[in-house]
Order: C-alpha cells, then sequence, then structure tokens
C-alpha cells in the first residue's frame, strides 16, 4: 500500500451505493474446525498436489469463458474513522487470455493506490497454483481441516525463490477433498516493495487477505469474496488497512453459453 494523498472525499450517494454492493459475504463468517495434522489417508499429499494443480489449470481455461462484475474497497482507518479510501467497479471479461476491464463507477479517491495494489487486489487475491505455477512454489501439507461443511486438505505455500521484478502468493490454501479445487486461501503478495536511498525512499507493504470460492454453475469454485483487515509497519508511521473485494454476477460468454445449449444431453 502506497503512501496516502488525502483529496476532496467521495459522496455520500455513492458511499450507499458501494456499501450495498460490498455488504460483507456469508463466507466471511465461515466456521473452521481444529486442524488435524496426521497424515491424509488412502491418499498422499503428492497425488493431492499433483490432482488440484491439474483442476486448477482446467478453472484457469474455464475462467476465460465467463464475464463477472468486481467491486473493490480500500479503506485507510484511524481510530476506527474512515481517513481515505479507494472504490472502484468495473466489469470484467476476457479475449484471446487477455483481462478485459471496463469500469463501470469509479468516484474520486482520496488515496493513492499503487500498480502493485491494484494488481495484488485484481490478480493475487484471487491466488490459484495449477501445474503451469506449480515449479515456482514450495507445498507443505499442513493437515486435513473442516470448513463449514467442507473437508479440506490444508497447504502452506511459499515461492521457491524469489525472482526481480516478480510477485509471489505466500500463505496457505484449502483444497476441497471432493472437487480437488481450490475453496479459500489466506495470505500476502511478497515480496514488499522497499527501495531508494534515505532521502528518496519507496515503501510498498501488503496486506494479509482472506479470499473465499463458491461453485459456480455446479462445476467449478470462482473467487467471489476477499478481505483484508491489517496494520502495516511503515518506517514512518503505522497503517490500518481494509479491503474487500466482490466477484458477482458470473455469467458465460456468448460463445461459450451457446456452445453448452447445443450440447446433447446427457
Amino acid at each position: 500500500m502506497g503512501l496516502l494523498e488525502h483529496k476532496v472525499p467521495p459522496l455520500f450517494a455513492v458511499s450507499v451505493v458501494f456499501g450495498m454492493l460490498l455488504g460483507m459475504s456469508a463466507s466471511a463468517s465461515a466456521q473452521e474446525s481444529p486442524l488435524d495434522n496426521s497424515p491424509p489417508k488412502d491418499i498422499t499429499p503428492q497425488e493431492i498436489i499433483k490432482r488440484f494443480t491439474a483442476k486448477e489449470k482446467e478453472w484457469k481455461q474455464i475462467r476465460e469463458q465467463y464475464r463477472f462484475q468486481q467491486s473493490v474497497e480500500v479503506q485507510e482507518l484511524a481510530g476506527g474513522d474512515v481517513r481515505a479510501e479507494y472504490r472502484q467497479v468495473a466489469d470484467i471479461s476476457y479475449s484471446q487470455g487477455k483481462l478485459v476491464k471496463n469500469i463501470v463507477l469509479a468516484p474520486q479517491a482520496s488515496m493513492n493506490v499503487t500498480k502493485e495494489d491494484l494488481e495484488d487486489l485484481e490478480t493475487r487475491s484471487s491466488f490459484t497454483i495449477s501445474t503451469d505455477e506449480l515449479p515456482e512454489y514450495n507445498l507443505t501439507y499442513a493437515g486435513a481441516q473442516k470448513v463449514d461443511e467442507l473437508h479440506c486438505y490444508v497447504f502452506d505455500v511459499a515461492p521457491k525463490k524469489i525472482e526481480k521484478g516478480q510477485r509471489y502468493f505466500q500463505g496457505r490454501i484449502w483444497i476441497d477433498d471432493q472437487d480437488f479445487q481450490i475453496v479459500k486461501n489466506r495470505g500476502k503478495s511478497v515480496p514488499d516493495v522497499m527501495t531508494g536511498t534515505k532521502k528518496k525512499y519507496r515503501e510498498n507493504l501488503f496486506p494479509q487477505f482472506t479470499t473465499w470460492r463458491q461453485p459456480i454453475d455446479g462445476q467449478y469454485w470462482f473467487p467471489t469474496y476477499s478481505s483484508a483487515d491489517d496494520t502495516l509497519h511503515f518506517r514512518r508511521n503505522d497503517m490500518h488497512i481494509k479491503e474487500k473485494l466482490r466477484f458477482t454476477d458470473y455469467k458465460k460468454t456468448g460463445s461459450a453459453a451457446q456452445t453448452d445449449k447445443k450440447a446433447p444431453q446427457q
């Protein structure tokens, strides 16, 4: 999170709209059982990794067939009051494998959000580790845990090494033991950015976040809600940051929807 620039605060009416759009997701209150760190039964951690990374690769390809709406809210708090904020709503789709973003609502921000902040919000918060990304990470089996009614395998994730100019996820992921897909991840983006000299020093620190997924169209788990509530320790001061993201209105694009309609019934 970059240094703040205080500007004209957003209009109250716009804040009300965002409050409705970014209301707390039911998933955010998910209940977790104690972690059982005994070895998994009838399957090895290596087989779990093989199965879920293959499924995540499928999901990455399926995701490009969908469009959805992305709502972002970032706030700096001081004594419980909102000191500065950034808000945006955008329609998201994919074209030839590339994300296409159409901003539909963006009130004037009262805080500075950096390029890295936006990339974290829009990509790494929806972390996936498919067979493509697997060589970049170390995965350690942490145990089994029940999240609401889901029985999950839990893995700790860390980058094998930090390449210059690249950013990574570090934290924990929960894998549904039936669908072998990520249903939840908690962690942060690394590394923090600290460059420059004493006279011109740049700090960009990043909060820990949690992202929940839900099944869309009954087959694949898509990110639906992500939140962060963390204090960032800058050299000059601490900053209390809250973030909320919602991914809603998932719909297959025209060509993909037509293909589904023409598919023979089983």
